[in-house]
């Protein structure tokens, strides 16, 4: 779906008749620089109420044209990303619910919302705070909640202009990965992902190439083969290009469509949720269409390999032997083990094309989930240049990163009795073995990164909140990519 909420910069009041919205910090008073001698007024006086103290959600209305809601924002100190969506959301929610075609909205003064990485994520944490996916209700109910003017203080007015255009291609990639992973599986097959990546590159001035079937068996590509062989619906391998820096970046996303575990069959309970499992590819979607719409100074390369892993009497089995196109050998111990399987094929491809850097992104392992639960995903690199970059991104975006070990003996856990490799380990240590496993298919590519997003890639269907796809990823790998260009 489209970016319903434009997001405009204004450089002082906020224009008459749209609800302004002030936040405030306990115990603090509130920022009313630039806002001119009336308005400050009003918004002082409230605020010298003795019921306001700026607890967290504490509303209070202030009369006048603009009308005026003071927002409490809660301790300083505990303010982050996660708080600063959540506040977001319930500012452009209330809008909504009020039938407000327009809003103004002052954001805090705070390291996370200060500076070039701060603006950014405020100007794309707005226009997504409008984003919804309704495309299979019968009757869709059309956004009332239009346009949002943010109004910084003076010294910031800058900052978010120079953000803004940068901040709506970033949300719009969000939003491609996050329509692409929410389609339903009996529309979101193989076929029909790669077709949505050619519609891409042909909007975006992308070079798109589709190996069928065919294609991958005559290459040697027989992982994704495999994987795919259970299915009526044939995987596909996309490979993307754009650009024509010196530098080379390479993309590879895990793009399982749906995955039943194959033979090894999943439990039923949360089965749906497994239309996500191609969050990893949709990621990359999103980042190659706002990488080009951004113009950055790099070469791309995206690599999508899409599968469906289904139970059948095609499908591969526990024990079988699968060459991959490096010509290393698995053998199957585990058939919904199948990400690392894909993946190999395509960071095979990547290696030997060459890049200067190499990230790789896939919901691959409920480990990582037990590990860091919903709050973080876990990274993995050999390279600590390219750690540190990364965890400034996602400390930027709000995207966090955990770094963890790759460690020696979880590649020898990896080893194979039959084969070069085998696709599980032990029951310990199941995300850092998994790494490891993807370690063997890089090549002489030194700068590398994987990714495991299976924590975060979406809310789950378990009645915790809304569902649905994040769009994890693809800010902070496009926050990493505006580093890069010196553009952030």
């Amino acid at each position: 779906m489209p970016l319903e909420l434009e997001i405009a910069v204004s450089p002082g009041r906020p224009p008459r008749g749209a609800p302004f919205v002030v936040p405030v910090f306990e115990g603090e008073a509130p920022e009313i620089a630039g806002l001119g001698e009336e308005l400050a007024g009003r918004i002082v006086r409230a605020a010298r109420r003795r019921s306001w103290t700026g607890g967290r959600d504490q509303v209070a209305a202030v009369a006048g044209d603009p009308p005026v809601t003071l927002w409490g924002l809660g301790p300083r100190d505990r303010f982050d990303h996660a708080l600063l969506v959540s506040w977001l959301q319930k500012v452009t929610g209330e809008a909504r619910r009020d039938v407000q075609p327009r809003l103004a909205v002052r954001p805090p003064i705070h390291p996370v919302t200060s500076g070039a990485a701060g603006a950014q994520a405020v100007c794309r944490l707005t226009a997504l705070a409008g984003y919804r996916f309704d495309e299979f209700k019968s009757s869709p109910k059309p956004g009332t909640l239009t346009a949002c003017q943010l109004v910084p203080v003076p010294e910031e007015v800058g900052e978010y202009r120079r953000a803004a255009p940068t901040a709506r291609a970033v949300a719009g990639g969000v939003a491609t990965a996050r329509d692409l992973a929410n389609t339903p599986p009996n529309r979101a097959t193989p076929e029909w992902i790669a077709s949505r990546a050619r519609e891409l590159a042909q909007a975006r001035g992308l070079s798109a190439r589709v190996l069928t079937p065919r294609e991958l068996d005559k290459r040697g590509m027989r992982a994704v083969l495999a994987v795919g062989g259970g299915s009526s619906n044939g995987p596909r391998l996309v490979r993307l290009e754009w650009g024509s820096g010196e530098r080379v970046i390479a993309l590879v996303g895990k793009g399982v469509t749906f995955d039943s575990g194959g033979i090894s069959i999943k439990p039923s309970k949360s089965m749906e949720d497994m239309k996500y499992d191609k969050s990893g590819a949709c990621a990359v979607l999103g980042i190659a269409q706002a990488a080009a719409e951004l113009d950055l100074p790099f070469r791309f390369r995206a690599y999508v390999p899409l599968a469906e892993n289904m139970p059948s009497g095609e499908a591969y089995r526990p024990s079988d032997v699968v060459r991959c196109y490096n010509g290393k050998t698995v053998e199957v111990l585990n058939t919904d083990a199948e990400g690392r399987m894909i993946l190999a094929d395509a960071l095979s491809w990547a290696a030997e094309e060459g890049a200067d850097t190499l990230i790789e992104m896939s919901t691959l392992t409920g480990a990582t989930v037990v590990a860091l639960g919903h709050h973080g995903a876990a990274l993995y690199t050999p390279h600590d240049g390219l750690a540190d970059e990364l965890l400034t991104a996602g400390a930027d975006s709000g995207e966090r990163l955990w770094r963890m070990p790759l460690w020696r003996e979880f590649g020898e856990e990896m080893r194979g009795n039959h084969a070069d490799l085998r696709n599980v380990a032990g029951r310990w240590g199941g995300a850092n073995a998994a790494a490891a496993f993807l370690g063997e298919f890089v090549g002489e590519v030194e700068r590398w990164a994987h990714l495991d997003i299976a924590g975060t890639a979406y809310v789950g269907s378990d009645g915790s909140g809304p569902a649905g796809a994040t769009g994890f990823g693809v800010a902070l790998v496009l926050g990493w990519l505006l580093r890069q260009a010196g553009r952030l």
